[in-house]
């Protein structure tokens, strides 16, 4: 934990940072506790103000050392009081004893923290990350402008309760007191960066707006009286005869709690532990924003339960990771968690021993720096969304979070942001096509090197069969307009492929379409081939037996898996020529005079070309040359079946990339140029070779220097041939 070593004392930030968040969080701790224990009996308020306090401290002391997320400020807040405050009601209404409503309020604080805690070593926490930026930026300007419109009142010492709107349009509630010293904290914390970087401009903010109470006091003697002074914070009540008492009698009655009472504390439990969860998990976010961080979820959520429960169990308020004294601490120069063990240390001996220099400064100071602190949240970035309308509707989704934040609450905008981001989702996905590409067998080939009469024989047959390269997700938004470009080929096609390779996710609908284009095909006997079926998408899925279960494969024959695009393509090839030889297995070795180069010519030359050659043996597996070896031998296949590997890209395994079968020749490239193998040939079964060597071949040209040129010519067809064939292909891949 390096921020708690000895050098953590170096970064005078932290310190500054945890004054400056003390000096916010502090009073707002205490007016929250006020808020909830005032509910109970007016004579619980000074025990309201004492929850406050300790709530800021244990919060600020074990959810600030155990969590995940520097800067990060926590404290009650105002969803546990507003919750509490109506648990709190509820009970008087019911006529509970007011002993007995702390007891109970007690108990509602463990069983938040309790829950928090499973909440993060559960990892629910990490859902917080797939928020999307849009929301992010509407809730950061929303917290901002709620911020503002929060303190104008205090700025501007309006009566409290006062909203800020009417406020603004009526000057005779303005107390020009409040005004000015809020005037010259805003100008001191905006002006101070500019005259030294030592102090922190909030903290020079503090003092600028006392200084300014100070002077305007000399000329009004009713701002020297502390009681009944509306334009400071007042005494915090950090002392109450009773409480040790009441704490100790409140844990000897909690035994004699039913198991029912507190079962039915679970359901507010429930509320409250969502509440604090998503505020603290929020503020997490926007302080990732603004320092280029990432924060650990369940962690922080794990030390904000443990906090809430050490904060409950001594009397004190939960709370959460506060958004302002966050911020407040952030641009006070803070970098670690040490700033907000800082408050909790700070705001328990302020409350102490520094009560009475607190309860001087002034409201409309903490309103200047919080109004500031509001500017700067406003996020002005999606503003250039304006500038093309493909980001239109991510403004407005911006838009969106930010006027329900102000109108409804900040748990709903990020609910409403989330729902229309989805939604903004679903309609690029719909609007996208999942074809990432539509060819012909005629236009590809495998990696089956053919005679040419095969492949005249493909290029006149493989427009019969279709193969879609598909990519992205198939659900249900893309369903639709994919069956709508597969129907014209259901009608007219002898063989559909689908390659999988790229695709995403799968859901049950698309695979439901899958299952009556199957069907349709098998109408007419035509199979269905799918290549590709990964056993592992990106999301989890294994997507054969996903397929298996949901009926598409699994026993049905007019269904064919294939694990790549090129076997696909192979196998429909077979059927295109016809599959009229028998296997290679069950035929002899060629002799030359057998083999297509050789046709037609004389028995004599061909004896002298045998001569030069030797023959060999491979057995299925056994490699024949190594990539980077010599070029100086020509390979003519008798029988069997070779393939070509090779090193593609950075990795070090070897991918097939071409195979060559009875009666063709491989190696040609090298003889020519006499350049090391840029492959490997490998047997893929039992194999029997005619091997030429280049010094064999140049004895054989001086004395049948026709039957060199032939046997030249013939292979630099063949090769010509290919490359036609490959320039086709890729000239096919650059135009989809």
């Amino acid at each position: 934990m390096r921020e708690f070593s000895g050098k953590w004392l170096r970064h005078s930030g932290d310190l500054w940072g945890g004054l400056a968040a003390m000096l916010v969080a502090l009073p707002a701790a205490v007016g929250f506790g006020v808020t909830v224990y005032a509910a109970i009996a007016p004579q619980y308020a000074a025990f309201g103000a004492l929850a406050g306090i300790l709530g800021a401290t244990a919060l600020g002391l074990v959810a600030s050392a155990l969590g995940g997320t520097d800067r990060l400020i926590s404290a009650p807040c105002a969803p546990a009081a507003a919750v509490l405050s109506a648990f709190a009601i509820e009970l008087v209404r019911q006529g509970v004893s007011p002993g007995s409503i702390v007891l109970m309020m007690t108990m509602l604080g463990i069983l938040t923290g309790l829950i928090q805690i499973l909440i993060g070593f559960l990892g629910i926490g990490k859902l917080i990350k797939y928020i999307p930026y849009p929301v992010v930026s509407g809730y950061l300007s929303g917290v901002g402008l709620i911020i503002i419109g929060s303190q104008i009142p205090k700025f501007a010492g309006a009566p409290a309760g006062s909203v800020w709107l009417e406020v603004l349009v009526s000057p005779q509630h303005w107390d020009w007191r409040g005004l000015t010293i809020g005037g010259v904290t805003v100008l001191a914390t905006l002006l101070a960066p500019w005259v030294t970087r030592r102090v922190p401009a909030t903290i020079a903010g503090i003092l600028g707006g006392l200084l300014a109470y100070v002077g305007l006091a000399g000329g009004d003697a009713s701002m020297l009286e502390l009681a009944g002074n509306p334009l400071v914070i007042g005494p915090l009540g950090a002392t109450g005869e009773g409480y040790i008492a009441l704490i100790a009698d409140r844990w000897t009655q909690i035994g004699e709690l039913k198991l029912s009472q507190v079962a039915a504390l679970v359901g507010s439990a429930l509320t409250l532990a969502a509440l604090l969860s998503i505020d603290t998990l929020k503020t997490c976010v926007v302080l990732d924003q603004m320092t280029r961080t990432r924060h650990d979820p369940n962690r922080e959520l794990a030390a904000q339960g443990l906090g809430n429960l050490v904060a409950s169990t001594i009397g004190g308020m939960p709370g959460a990771g506060t958004m302002g004294a966050s911020l407040v601490n952030l641009s006070s120069g803070a970098q670690t968690r040490v700033s907000g063990v800082v408050e909790g240390v700070l705001a328990l001996v302020a409350a102490l021993l520094l009560g009475a220099f607190v309860a001087w400064i002034p409201v409309a100071t903490l309103s200047g720096i919080l109004i500031v602190v509001g500017l700067r949240m406003i996020d002005t970035d999606p503003f250039r969304f304006l500038e093309s309308r493909s980001t239109v509707l991510d403004f407005a989704v911006v838009l969106a979070v930010v006027g329900v934040a102000l109108t409804v609450g900040l748990i709903a905008a990020s609910a409403v942001g989330v729902i229309l981001s989805i939604m903004l989702f679903l309609r690029e996905q719909v609007g996208g096509n999942v074809v990432r590409r539509r060819s012909l067998v005629s236009q590809r080939s495998s990696t089956w090197y053919r005679p040419e009469s095969e492949m005249r024989v493909l290029e006149k047959k493989g427009e019969l069969a279709v193969i879609f390269e598909l990519q992205g997700s198939l659900f249900f938004g893309t369903t639709h307009q994919f069956h709508l470009t597969l129907e014209p080929e259901l009608r007219t096609c002898e063989y559909l492929v689908l390659d999988m390779q790229r695709v995403q996710s799968v859901d049950i609908t698309a695979t439901h379409m899958l299952t009556l284009v199957r069907d349709s095909l098998a109408e007419r006997g035509v199979p269905l081939l799918l290549s590709g079926v990964r056993e592992s998408l990106p999301n989890g899925r294994n997507l054969r037996e996903f397929f298996e279960l949901s009926g598409l494969t699994g026993g049905n024959g007019n269904v064919i898996l294939m694990p790549t695009l090129e076997a696909a393509i192979e196998w429909v090839e077979d059927r295109l020529i016809g599959d009229l030889a028998p296997p290679d297995d069950d035929l002899a070795p060629l002799e030359l005079q057998e083999m297509a180069l050789f046709q037609g010519r004389k028995d004599a030359t061909l004896s002298d070309l045998e001569a030069c050659m030797e023959k060999r043996s491979y057995k299925a597996g056994e490699r024949i040359f190594a990539q980077g070896g010599a070029g100086n031998e020509l390979f003519l296949i008798r029988c069997g079946e070779v393939r070509i590997m090779s090193l593609v890209g950075a990795s070090n395994q070897l991918h097939h990339i071409a195979t060559s079968g009875r009666g063709d020749f491989f190696g040609g490239l090298a003889f020519l140029d006499r350049r090391p193998r840029g492959d490997e040939a490998i047997a893929h079964r039992d194999t029997e070779l005619y091997v030429l060597t280049r010094e064999k071949f140049n004895q054989l040209a001086e004395e049948h220097k026709r039957m060199a040129f032939i046997l030249l010519s013939a292979i630099a067809r063949t090769l010509a041939i290919r490359l036609r064939h490959a320039d086709d292909e890729l000239i096919l891949l650059q135009e989809n």
